[in-house]
């Protein structure tokens, strides 16, 4: 099934069920209340880069609190749950990971959640339509109102980040594979760490703190969920959970993918310099030999053939017996 694209969704959409059923949408913010005051009715309400108009209006229509607001309003809040005294807010990150430039990109979604009503809010970035998709494929639970619509926003949030988390962990194994590699990539290969490495620190900084947020939704004693949904929303925790200890062992294979490189690097180094001292022990052999054979003083095969040879033959064979030393030893 292909998604709808987010360019023709209009900034706010809205829809109101009743007994799990879809039973109006595209309706206007102003006819928020008049749904609510239906029995049995759950609304929910989707804002696209809101105005503060548009916060005016929530505010009168779900009696919305003024701190709520202000934070619905200001980007770069850290995941969390605030429980205020008629309704929560909640703020996400939904992420989306660039396999070609290993970078990752978060996009900031909050909530309002009331007994009645479920209030999202995003950038244009957040294909909100995934919700829609979430939303219409379990109409068995959508009686269950807005713990519903909650669970199905958690839900698509952490399979993002499931999803982030699988391809990271692709991309770091490729690394793995071209640490080893007979044509060395060293530059490359602290590159893509580097830029990998940077983006499971963005991750985790965006997916840890999800624990606290199912911790607080999970509790009991705060009565806030319909007990029905709470073993969806244990599943939705033990995703949490799965991509924290994922992201923390992918930090430190990253860690240890460079270590590694600089070994290596390190070790091919170390190789190159053992075989140019073996040459250059090697080439200082005729050089020894040719300058002591020309001295300007008498010796023995002064100016003759026969210490013309024997120079040669000691420059082959004194230069054989290095070579054939150092390469037994590996070091050729």
């Amino acid at each position: 099934m292909t998604e709808a694209p987010t360019a023709t969704r209009t900034p706010t959409q809205t829809r109101a069920y009743r007994e799990g059923q879809l039973v109006a949408q595209g309706f206007p913010l102003s006819e928020v209340s008049d749904h609510l005051e239906t029995d049995g009715c759950t609304v929910w309400v989707d804002l696209t880069d809101p105005t503060e108009a548009d916060f005016d209006d929530l505010e009168d229509e779900l009696g919305l609190h003024e701190l709520a607001v202000e934070d619905a309003l200001q980007d770069g809040q850290r995941p969390k749950v605030d429980r205020y005294e008629n309704h929560l807010f909640t703020a996400l990150y939904d992420v989306s990971f660039d396999a070609a430039s290993g970078e990752l990109t978060t996009s900031e979604v909050k909530a309002f959640l009331t007994a009645k009503a479920l209030v999202t809010i995003h950038h244009a970035d957040f294909d909100a339509s995934r919700l829609e998709k979430a939303f219409d494929q379990s109409p068995d639970l959508a009686a269950h109102g807005v713990s519903f619509l909650l669970w199905g926003v958690l839900d698509v949030v952490v399979d993002r980040h499931f999803e982030a988390v699988d391809a990271l962990d692709d991309e770091i194994e490729g690394i793995a594979d071209d640490l080893f590699d007979p044509a060395p990539r060293t530059l490359d290969v602290q590159k893509r760490s580097f830029a990998l490495r940077k983006s499971l620190v963005r991750l985790r900084r965006v997916a840890s703190p999800m624990r606290e947020v199912l911790n607080t939704l999970l509790r009991r004693d705060l009565h806030d969920l319909d007990p029905v949904m709470q073993p969806y929303y244990q599943d939705v925790y033990d995703h949490v959970v799965r991509v924290a200890e994922q992201n923390d062992s992918l930090r430190d294979l990253v860690s240890t993918i460079l270590d590694t490189n600089l070994n290596l690097q390190s070790n091919r180094m170390n190789g190159i310099m053992k075989k140019v001292t073996s040459w250059a022990a090697i080439i200082a052999v005729p050089t020894a030999i040719t300058g002591f054979y020309g001295q300007n003083v008498p010796y023995p095969g002064f100016s003759t053939v026969g210490g013309f040879v024997t120079s040669c033959v000691l420059i082959v064979g004194v230069g054989g017996v290095l070579w054939w030393q150092f390469r037994k030893r590996d070091w050729l």
